[in-house]
């Protein structure tokens, strides 16, 4: 059993996901997705969460839970910056349910994953967020995030993706 850590929020604790989490992750993803609007983009399965983030290392996952009760998820990963020489975390999803929401366990989550950052000494801590989201937005500048304006996120994916690749 993963150590679960307290926080200041009354019967909330954040813990790492464990393989038997899974199916209870998937969910949630699929929840985000719903209220994203984007339902229709999810192609993962749970099996391909479970081998990604159990068995191939390539992001990790903290849970929060009130009172024994999984509520929230955060996944994240490692990046890294050329211009600040050093590695960063990308958080890639923070998503606590709506029916607990406005009672810190987000802000939680966002604070536990900074104090890893700054445990590990990373430069910087960076996440998109869809334009239209404006409660995500607010909740991000209250905790001191700066927007950047000055970037537009780009994306390669599926035909145009193999089509790149078949340019070498």
């Amino acid at each position: 059993m993963s150590r679960s850590i307290r926080t200041r929020n009354s019967g909330f604790t954040i813990r790492f996901a464990e393989e038997k989490d899974a199916e209870t992750v998937f969910g949630m993803v699929r929840e985000l997705a719903t209220y994203e609007k984007l339902l229709d983009s999810l192609e993962a399965t749970e099996e391909q969460f479970r081998n990604s983030l159990f068995h191939g290392g390539v992001a990790e996952t903290i849970l929060g839970e009130c009172d024994g009760r999984v509520v929230g998820y955060a996944i994240f990963f490692s990046n890294f910056s050329t211009f600040v020489g050093r590695v960063g975390i990308y958080i890639e999803d923070l998503y606590v349910k709506p029916e607990v929401r406005g009672r810190g366990f987000g802000e939680a989550m966002f604070a536990y994953i900074a104090k890893l950052a700054v445990e590990r000494e990373c430069g910087r801590l960076e996440w998109s967020c869809l334009n239209w989201n404006a409660p995500s937005i607010a909740f991000y500048e209250k905790m001191g995030a700066k927007r950047l304006d000055d970037w537009t996120m780009f994306r390669l994916s599926g035909k145009a993706l193999e089509q790149t690749a078949g340019r070498v």
